[in-house]
C-alpha cells in the first residue's frame, strides 16, 4: 500500500496552490496565443488536475512508459490545455512548447494525442469514451498483480453518453479497486446548463447503484482535494471509485466563470490581460 506524503499539509498545500495558479497562466496564455481552445473546461479542471500530476500520481517525465506508472486519461479532451500545462511543467517537454498549442505539426494538438505528446496515455476528445479505456487499462493492471492507480476525469455533460454506463458496470464486475474516475461537475456544456440539456438527477447514487463507491469534493478547495484522493487511494476496497467534483466552469478568471459562452473561445487582448492579472494579481 503506498503511504500518505510526509510533507506537513500546510506546505503541501501551499505547494499546490501555487502550482495551480500557475498552471492556470498557461492554460490562458497558450489559448489566447493559439486564438483557439476551451478554456471553461479547463480552469475547472485545474486544481484536480494539478494535484494529480504534482502530488498523486506515480509518474516519470525521463520516462514515460514506465510499465509502473500510474494513468492518467482526461476523458474530456478538449480541456486537454490543462493536461498539457502540467506535463510541460513536470518536464516531459519543454515549456516553450506551449506556445505551438493547435499549430500545424505541434506535438499539442487540440484533443490529446498518444502517439504526439509525451506523458499522454490516451488519445480522447470524442467524449464518453474515457472510462471505457480507463477499465482496460485497470483490468490490466488488475491482472498483472500491478500496483498502479488509473485515474479518469470526466466531464459531467461527458455522461450523456451511454458508454460512460456499460464501462461503470463492467468496471464494477470486475471489482477494479485501482480505478478512480472524478467527475468534472461543473453543471456547463457547449449547449448549456447540464441539467438542462440531459437531466441525469444524482450522480452519486447512480454509480452506486452500478456497484461503486462514490466521495464527493469541492474540486476548488486544495485541502479537501487532497483528502479526498488520500481516502480513495488509500482505503482499502473492492470496488471502483468514483469523485463528484463540484467545480465552477472557468474557475479563476471571473468573467469566463458559469458563462457557457466560454466553452470554447479565445480571449482577445484586453481579455488576455484581465485574465492574466486575476490569475497572477499583477499587471499582464
Amino acid at each position: 500500500m503506498r503511504q500518505i506524503s510526509k510533507e506537513p499539509m500546510n506546505s503541501r498545500i501551499e505547494r499546490l496552490e501555487a502550482e495551480a495558479k500557475n498552471v492556470r497562466f498557461h492554460i490562458v496564455d497558450m489559448i489566447y496565443k493559439a486564438q483557439s481552445g476551451h478554456p471553461g473546461g479547463a480552469f475547472s479542471a485545474t486544481d484536480i488536475v494539478t494535484a494529480l500530476y504534482f502530488d498523486f500520481m506515480r509518474v516519470d517525465p525521463n520516462n514515460p512508459s514506465w510499465e509502473d506508472r500510474d494513468r492518467f486519461v482526461l476523458s474530456k479532451g478538449h480541456a486537454c490545455p490543462v493536461q498539457y500545462a502540467c506535463l510541460a511543467l513536470k518536464g516531459y517537454f519543454p515549456i516553450a512548447e506551449l506556445d505551438t498549442l493547435r499549430k500545424f505539426d505541434s506535438i499539442l494538438q487540440g484533443h490529446p494525442v498518444k502517439q504526439k505528446t509525451p506523458g499522454i496515455d490516451m488519445t480522447t476528445g470524442s467524449l464518453g469514451h474515457g472510462l471505457s479505456i480507463g477499465v482496460g487499462m485497470a483490468l490490466e493492471g488488475k491482472l498483472s498483480q500491478k500496483d498502479f492507480f488509473t485515474y479518469v476525469v470526466i466531464g459531467d455533460g461527458e455522461l450523456n453518453e451511454g458508454q460512460n454506463w456499460e464501462a461503470a458496470a463492467a468496471a464494477a464486475k470486475f471489482s477494479l479497486h485501482n480505478l478512480i474516475a472524478i467527475i468534472d461537475r461543473n453543471r456547463l456544456q457547449m449547449d448549456g446548463f447540464t441539467d438542462e440539456i440531459m437531466p441525469m438527477g444524482s450522480i452519486n447514487d447512480k454509480f452506486r447503484s452500478f456497484g461503486w463507491d462514490v466521495l464527493e469534493m469541492d474540486g476548488h478547495n486544495m485541502l479537501d482535494i487532497v483528502l479526498t484522493l488520500e481516502k480513495a487511494r488509500l482505503t482499502q476496497r473492492n470496488k471502483p471509485i468514483c469523485i463528484v467534483a463540484q467545480t465552477i466552469k472557468g474557475k479563476g478568471v471571473s468573467f469566463m466563470e458559469n458563462i457557457r459562452e466560454w466553452h470554447g473561445k479565445a480571449p482577445n487582448e484586453q481579455e488576455y490581460k484581465q485574465a492574466i492579472l486575476e490569475i497572477k494579481g499583477t499587471e499582464a
